[in-house]
């Protein structure tokens, strides 16, 4: 069953993973269960209603720590636009692999589990092998921040995989994130008596223009380059003829090392006069390994020998599980490789290449035999 990497791809896309809700708990079982028959050792950890995290590992030793390679169930949802395959038929035309979940990143699952049966077939990788598939990725890391916030049985790691869409381009960083909620207070009147009240939606305008020009006093990152700020949601009032009383927005911060949370929420308190009551929603760290690391090394060299004649290291402009496992595993190495196209991500008519899909087979079986002999 499922012979090759495509076939397996298009069973994962027929699922519908769109977050909300999710729904990851028949996914995860029928990935549980497909890594089970291939010797692996299976556990299930719940996430809220019909939603699972699965952890699988095998030939795990105490000498030295696995490889872990990483990839989240969910998708986005299929959007108002209207596609022109169907979003979870798999369909196969063209050189591509068709669906929501195809490049963003059920591709690179398939890729990984595919990988894995091939490297067990041949050799026993000293450390073993830790598959981490979680749930509720897309609103910002919150199924695998709740596994690795509440259970601390999943040891340690010798190296991180994350397989996020970079067409098979080894990316060593990318930024941070601070997502905030801001909530403003203010008092009701009659819309024609509006200097009796204290109009909300003023404050939180003033406040917008601030942020629109913040500036975070920081230096470039070689490797990231600057933070950026920006808005994303706005809501208040409740009817035309009413002075709002309440309203908030959403603040959305790409950090880099150059900067610090903590002082970058002080200074937003700062610029909007104490008016705004912040509240955090996800506060997860960029991901920076040095390109000097052997690690990244061995996987800058196979890429190379694969694929691609690229100058490294390769930054993202967008958030990864990394930021999480890096904070849980210390300082393991993690790199960001998947065959999905990055500029597919979240897009109608989703597509991930097929030869990319198979390329990433042979990268993936290559970096776990490979290491596991470091």
């Amino acid at each position: 069953m499922y012979s090759d990497v495509v076939s397996l791809a298009q069973k994962f896309l027929a699922f519908d993973n769109t977050n909300p809700p999710g729904n990851e708990k028949d996914i995860a079982l029928f990935t549980g269960e497909l890594l089970r028959t291939a010797g692996f050792d299976i556990k299930y950890y719940e996430y809220g209603e019909s939603r699972l995290n699965l952890v699988a590992e095998r030939e795990l030793c105490v000498e030295k720590a696995p490889i872990v390679l990483s990839g989240h169930f969910d998708t986005v949802p299929v959007g108002s636009q209207k596609w022109t395959v169907n979003a979870f038929s798999g369909e196969v035309s063209n050189g591509k692999i068709w669906g929501r979940g195809s490049s963003d990143m059920k591709g690179a699952i398939a890729a990984m589990i595919s990988a894995a049966k091939e490297v067990f077939g041949q050799a026993s990788p000293s450390g073993g092998v830790r598959f981490i598939f979680t749930s509720d990725e897309e609103p910002g890391c919150l199924g695998i921040s709740d596994l690795l916030k509440n259970h601390s049985e999943l040891g340690n790691a010798s190296a991180i995989i994350i397989g996020e869409p970079t067409s098979n381009l080894p990316a060593s960083g990318h930024k941070g994130a601070l997502y905030l909620k801001a909530k403003i207070t203010g008092r009701t009147a009659h819309s024609s008596m509006p200097h009796l009240g204290d109009n909300a939606i003023y404050k939180s305008a003033r406040h917008i223009l601030q942020l629109s020009k913040y500036d975070f006093r920081a230096e470039k990152d070689p490797l990231l380059g600057f933070p950026t700020i920006n808005i994303g949601m706005i809501r208040g009032g409740k009817n035309i003829n009413s002075v709002p009383d309440y309203a908030e927005y959403t603040v959305d911060v790409r950090s880099t090392p150059k900067v610090d949370h903590v002082e970058i929420l002080e200074g937003l308190i700062k610029a909007t006069g104490g008016e705004a009551e912040f509240e955090t929603l996800a506060d997860l760290a960029p991901v920076c390994t040095s390109e000097t690391d052997p690690f990244i090394m061995l996987v800058h060299d196979i890429c190379d020998s694969c694929c691609h004649e690229q100058k490294y290291p390769v930054a993202l402009p967008y958030l990864t599980e990394g930021s999480v496992f890096r904070k849980y595993y210390r300082d393991t190495p993690v790199i960001i490789l998947g065959p999905g196209q990055p500029e597919m991500a979240h897009q109608i008519n989703e597509f991930c290449y097929i030869d990319k899909l198979k390329e990433s087979v042979n990268i993936y079986r290559d970096i776990i035999l490979k290491w596991s002999k470091r």
